[in-house]
């Protein structure tokens, strides 16, 4: 492990945070890897905690199987949610806060209890989850124009913006999460369709390999942690002025302005 060369990107995608886009990592990264740009985004992971941020869940990401085939990999990736950047459904979030935003649909879990276990079931996960609700994740990319790999959207925690939660919990006993469907809309028209099968499959398998994962590098998912569980369908690009709701049958609507 080059921690040297994992710091040194590690701050050049934060210090992209305020001032602009900047080139794919591929430019720049002499030997870019996957395990590289997972000790890039932890390495930014320990300098937002020790500067006072706090980690709430993760999010997991390319649970698409067109999208990994296009990046050419056979599993997801994942990022690390903050606190800070939950934002209140129905409410306002500054477009400032923001590169190049794009927003998607997605079944969010809340855990009510560790997962500690490398060979948790699907079954243990269920019994595990205290709620599941419609989110809207609120993508970005310090990578400029979207032009991104593998390495850089790992390495740039997952592409990761904010996310909004709907207000609305549900038992996952009363939700086929696999069969629901979802409509996203911006100013009213439909942009973007999908189900639960999309990712992954099932939502659960998704979050099943999120689990599993986080044992695997020592950060376990614990009780009261959000998980994102993937995009249901296309992502929309959107600017000051929108509204964006997702439904998902079962579940409910979320909906966030960009001002």
């Amino acid at each position: 492990m080059n921690v040297s060369i994992a710091e040194q990107a590690a701050t050049r995608l934060r210090l992209a945070y305020r001032s602009g886009p900047i080139p794919s990592t591929q430019t720049w990264l002499e030997q870019p890897a996957i395990d590289l740009a997972y000790e890039i985004q932890e390495a930014n992971t320990r300098y937002w905690l020790a500067g006072g941020r706090r980690i709430v869940g993760r999010k997991i990401g390319l649970t698409s199987a067109a999208v990994q085939r296009q990046l050419g990999v056979d599993e997801p990736d994942f990022g690390m949610l903050f606190a800070d950047m939950q934002v209140a459904s129905g409410g306002e979030t500054e477009i400032a806060r923001l590169l190049q935003p794009r927003a998607e649909a997605e079944v969010a879990c809340v855990l009510q209890s560790d997962l500690r276990r490398a060979d948790l079931t699907l079954d243990d996960l269920r019994q595990a989850i205290a709620c599941v609700l419609p989110a809207i994740e609120i993508v970005d990319s310090r990578i400029r124009d979207w032009n991104i790999t593998l390495i850089d959207t790992i390495a740039d925690n997952a592409s990761s913006g904010l996310y909004v939660l709907g207000a609305q919990r549900r038992s996952l006993a009363n939700v086929d999460l696999e069969s629901c469907s979802m409509t996203l809309t911006k100013n009213q028209a439909v942009v973007s369709t999908g189900s639960g099968a999309a990712c992954l499959g099932h939502p659960l398998n998704a979050v099943q390999w999120l689990a599993r994962k986080m044992v695997e590098i020592g950060r376990p998912l614990l009780a009261g942690d959000i998980v994102l569980s993937g995009a249901l369908g296309p992502m929309t690009p959107v600017a000051a002025g929108d509204v964006v709701c997702a439904t998902i049958d079962g579940l409910g609507s979320v909906n966030v302005k960009f001002v």
